[in-house]
């Protein structure tokens, strides 16, 4: 007779009745049962689960696991059953059975061991749930994959500063080897990765009022100590009671970017060759200075500085020469100045100072006079000793403006003044100067058209020798504007040299002079002084070999003039320029000899025909002063080295008496004519037969 069932899963009566209905009525299948024998109970829940009519599972005699149990998971299975029923304990299994058409579905099997070697369970089906797992652990294993091998930093860390995760993209970032590295090594993020102690408060704040940051951009160590730039974007993760558990996010290292952003804001502040201060930046520092002087007092002052003659040198030594020129005059400027104080680039050879000071105004001009000094020290640039100074108009702040334009342009109109002067001076800003600077503006404008408009005219001086005779002519440039009247060239030489106007000048004087001089006698000679600009720009042989073609005039009738100046800048390109010239034929002239520099070597470096005394030291002549010392050296000088030596300025006979028997060889000034229009010459040269000409050139030859 069979053994009743235990009281678990009443065997009669309606409660019985009610259990069994409850228990068939189960999704799954719920059974009693031993290892290795038929089941006491099986659901009806089995028919769904995996085919079989709980009847017929009920009827195997090896028992229902046995017979559902697929043979890959049997061993596991029955071991983790038969512990259950030697502990008398609840058991939790996931295995595979086999389905009556043959389908194999994962079930969980839940239950508890009594006593008899009996299990109480129920088998759930599982498939689902399985499935789920299987595509969740894709999605892990791809999600870990991408968090592995992303470009892009990835971590989560903790509000307290620890890394709970981070892949190797950031481990390498930062400068670790690897994740655990990076996770070993930063404990205290906070305090050991930002630069800005402050940042990661700022990032957690941003966190907990926005729940998130977004191109969070921040400075950071590498483990070497050497920083970058990041960017991190990231959200706080709760959990289901709202508290916070952790950070998670990305992080971008934007280093080239800030870089890039950074060289743009340099560029939009600094000059990129000298480094120095822009245009915009000065506008900024003026501001500054502008609240330091309502705040402390004093005087704020804006400098206009430019270099003298910087084309000059730029031309004949070339750009790069002239840019390095232009670092060293920044490098004085800023050595010259106060850590208060601003050197900014204004533009080419211009250069603008903004000085704070307090104490008595003298000293605010004596640090001024510091940067003439400083900026008129001798420095070597290629080879050559090059003696560079430099004019500064002032302008102060509240007292000769207030904005920016208003005091460049005041500075400007005393750096002029001061340019007017001559070279290497200093001049403060006063009313009267803004007419002079109008008045100069005006005055280039009409310049640039007077070519064109046939303003420009040459007037020839004649030349003499010994015994008055006419030898040759100093042509003259002359500018007679329908606006201004007769300029001095004293006044449109200086603007024609500062705005370039001085190359077509000087090329319009030089083919006129040749022109005209083929209509006089053919042994009188014509001068034509030379622009340093010109000078130095390159092709001046090419000019002066055109201009003698078109004209047609033999070259040993034309006499070129240079200044000092160009013979004492130590440049080989002069030297190889003087040398081409020399070989057209020209004949060289220095003019106003004496009156710049004492050194006399250029006179044997240099292939020179002619010294012209300058009138400064003929004004004054008299047998027994200084002057007159000077011209009986400079003659004598100039007969032991073979030159011809001319006087200009002679306006009186005494003059011209003492000079031809200081020894002088030609005389030029008021005393034989005035500089004469063209068409003038030919009536003063008719007071001289033509035997004259021809006896004073034998006479020089």
């Amino acid at each position: 007779m069979k053994q009743a069932a235990p009281d678990v899963i009443p065997a009669a009566g309606n409660e019985a009745a009610d259990a069994l209905t409850l228990l068939n009525r189960l999704d799954g299948l719920a059974y009693r049962a031993g290892l290795d024998r038929p089941a006491d109970f099986v659901s009806t829940g089995s028919v769904a689960l995996c085919g079989h009519r709980a009847a017929w599972l009920q009827g195997r005699r090896d028992g229902l696991h046995r017979r559902l149990v697929m043979a890959e998971d049997w061993p596991r299975v029955r071991r983790a059953l038969a512990r259950a029923l030697a502990e008398q304990g609840y058991y939790r299994l996931e295995y595979r059975l086999r389905c009556r058409d043959g389908r194999i579905k994962w079930v969980r099997d839940s239950g508890r061991a009594l006593p008899g070697g009996l299990l109480e369970g129920l088998l759930s089906d599982l498939d689902e749930q399985v499935a789920l797992r299987h595509r969740l652990a894709q999605a892990e294993a791809r999600y870990q994959g991408l968090f592995d091998n992303s470009v892009i930093g990835m971590f989560q860390s903790t509000p307290d500063g620890h890394y709970l995760a981070a892949n190797q993209a950031l481990a390498e970032m930062y400068g670790y080897a690897s994740t655990a590295a990076l996770m070993a090594g930063l404990q205290d993020i906070g305090n050991r990765l930002y630069v800005s102690p402050g940042r990661r408060d700022e990032f957690k704040r941003q966190i907990r009022e926005r729940g998130f940051v977004s191109d969070f951009e921040s400075e950071v160590y590498r483990q070497d100590g050497s920083t970058l730039w990041i960017a991190e974007t990231a959200h706080a993760v709760h959990d289901l009671d709202g508290e916070l558990l952790y950070y998670q996010g990305t992080v971008e290292d934007i280093t080239e970017r800030k870089r890039y952003q950074q060289r743009l804001e340099y560029q939009a502040n600094y000059d990129l060759l000298t480094g120095l201060p822009n245009r915009h930046l000065l506008a900024e520092r003026l501001a500054q200075s502008r609240s330091w002087l309502a705040g402390q007092g004093g005087q704020v002052a804006l400098a206009f500085v430019d270099l003298d003659n910087f084309k000059v040198i730029n031309d004949s030594l070339g750009h790069a020469a002239g840019d390095r020129l232009l670092i060293d005059i920044a490098r004085r400027l800023e050595a010259a100045l106060g850590s208060q104080d601003t050197v900014a680039r204004y533009g080419g050879d211009e250069f603008v100072l903004l000085l704070r000071h307090r104490g008595e105004p003298a000293g605010l001009h004596q640090a001024l006079e510091r940067v003439l000094a400083v900026v008129s020290a001798p420095l070597q640039l290629d080879g050559h000793e090059l003696l560079v100074t430099c004019s500064i108009g002032v302008a102060l702040l509240a007292v000769d403006g207030d904005s920016l334009e208003t005091l460049l342009q005041h500075a400007d109109a005393a750096m002029y003044s001061a340019k007017s002067r001559g070279r290497s001076g200093l001049c403060f800003y006063n009313r009267q100067l803004n007419a002079a600077a109008v008045e100069r503006l005006r005055l280039e404008a009409a310049l640039r058209r007077a070519l064109e408009r046939g303003e420009i005219d040459v007037h020839f001086q004649p030349k003499v020798d010994r015994e008055g005779r006419p030898l040759s002519f100093e042509a003259l440039v002359r500018w007679h504007s329908p606006e201004f009247g007769a300029i001095s060239p004293a006044v449109f030489i200086p603007i024609a040299e500062d705005t370039g106007q001085i190359e077509p000048i000087t090329e319009f004087v030089l083919a006129r002079a040749c022109r005209l001089a083929c209509a006089w006698p053919r042994e009188l000679a014509v001068a034509v002084n030379l622009s340093p600009r010109l000078f130095h720009s390159g092709g001046l042989c090419r000019r002066v070999e055109r201009a003698l073609a078109l004209s047609g005039l033999a070259p040993h009738r034309l006499e070129l003039e240079l200044t000092e100046g160009i013979l004492m800048e130590k440049n080989m390109r002069a030297v190889e320029q003087l040398q081409a010239l020399k070989a057209l034929g020209v004949r060289l002239a220095v003019d106003d000899f004496g009156t710049g520099y004492s050194s006399l070597a250029y006179l044997r470096r240099f292939p020179l025909d002619i010294l012209k005394v300058d009138k400064s030291f003929v004004g004054n002549c008299r047998p027994d002063a200084s002057d007159a010392i000077l011209v009986r050296a400079i003659s004598s000088l100039g007969r032991e080295l073979g030159l011809t030596v001319v006087a200009e300025g002679v306006e009186t006979q005494a003059q011209w008496d003492f000079l031809r028997q200081a020894g002088c060889d030609e005389f030029q000034g008021y005393l034989f004519a005035r500089p004469l229009p063209a068409e003038q010459t030919h009536a003063w040269l008719a007071r001289f037969p033509d035997s004259v000409y021809r006896s004073s050139r034998r006479a020089l030859a």
